[in-house]
């Protein structure tokens, strides 16, 4: 680790020269590129320094129980010295985890793709009550989210609903969501009170700029149609409906949701580059099938990975064994307990895998 810091830090101070040197900065491509790495090497540097500032300290501390001090001075130095390596030990562990390779999709915006499974109208409705939270979860964070497409059932539920969230990172925060989310309730049309189970599919898909996926528009059959469908709060009305399709693959990308046939066709066409991605790293994850069993989840649409459990009031995330029974705040978008503890077991199990 010693080596890898020593690296990072030369590299972060060589940016730091460069970013200073007025032809850079005349060349604003370049410029950006190395602010950027510059911003990335930042947090990392900080925590070597931090590392390397407690290592002097306790230096510091045995050299001054060398000179066998008194023993009241010498009780406070041991008191220090025990907190200073109490210290050193957490911040080299955060380290460990900020030296670990980064998802290059993490800084990225999100598409977030929600099916009924089985279940009926019950899963459609769950479906909405899902599409609520991530966007209430969202707008707390201050992101904003922008319905795409959706198909709405007559008492309110989703077949299917379609919506980006555009933020620095939004991927990172919602990536471990992807998957078969069951919930069990006595719906209201059942009069006997049985607790009914259903199921709703999540996909969450990083928003692909032009340059990762190179679609030939000859590929393309581009169609408008007259928008249909309830509304909503998150839902802009338009006449202008766009539909693509995508003849070598067959994917079939609709957008009805926004204000102009143009935004329509933009937002289509970024579903289409995020669904021909996700294929494009789902072939390849065969490869890397044992490398991903050491993850908190494969984001296979097909794995269970939550119940969301009404009559108890609990929310069982299977990946990780987390129960919590607080169902109303986490469907209201209180749900940052559960993403942490993803986040941090996905890292701890990184690192238990690269210490084997």
């Amino acid at each position: 680790m010693n080596e890898k810091s020593s690296t990072i830090v030369n590299k972060y101070e060589e940016i730091s020269v460069k970013i200073s040197d007025p032809e850079v900065i005349s060349n604003q491509d370049e410029y950006r590129r190395l602010m950027k790495e510059f911003s990335d090497l930042e947090p990392v540097v900080d925590k070597i320094r931090q590392c390397e500032k407690l290592k002097a300290d306790i230096s510091d501390a045995h050299d001054m129980l060398g000179d066998k001090p008194d023993k009241e001075f010498r009780e406070l130095l041991q008191e220090e010295l025990q907190e200073l390596k109490m210290s050193l030990e957490t911040a080299e562990q955060e380290l460990r985890v900020l030296l670990l390779p980064q998802d290059p999709n993490d800084e990225k915006s999100v598409i977030i793709e929600i099916r009924a499974g089985a279940g009926g109208e019950e899963a459609a409705l769950f479906a909405g009550v899902l599409f609520r939270m991530y966007c209430m979860y969202a707008e707390n964070r201050g992101w904003k989210p922008e319905l795409v497409d959706s198909n709405e059932t007559e008492i309110g539920g989703f077949k299917e609903v379609v919506f980006s969230i555009e933020a620095n990172g939004a991927y990172s925060r919602f990536k471990f969501e992807s998957g078969v989310h069951r919930v069990q309730r006595v719906p209201t049309t059942e009069s006997s009170g049985r607790i009914h189970t259903s199921t709703v599919t999540v996909a969450v898909l990083p928003e692909i700029d032009d340059v990762e996926v190179d679609i030939d528009q000859n590929d393309l059959e581009i169609d408008t149609f007259r928008a249909s469908g309830a509304g909503g709060q998150h839902i802009n009305k338009t006449d202008s409906a766009i539909r693509i399709t995508h003849k070598p693959s067959g994917i079939v990308v609709t957008c009805q949701d926004q204000r102009s046939q143009h935004k329509n066709k933009d937002k289509a066409m970024a579903v289409l580059r995020a669904r021909l991605y996700d294929i494009a790293v789902s072939s390849q994850e065969t490869e890397v099938a044992h490398a991903r069993k050491s993850q908190v989840g494969t984001g296979s649409r097909n794995e269970r990975i939550r119940t969301y459990n009404y009559p108890q009031g609990r929310v069982t995330d299977h990946r990780i064994g987390l129960t919590l029974y607080r169902i109303d705040s986490i469907l209201n978008g209180d749900i940052d307990e559960v993403i942490d503890a993803l986040i941090t077991t996905d890292q701890m199990q990184k690192l238990g895998a690269e210490e084997e």
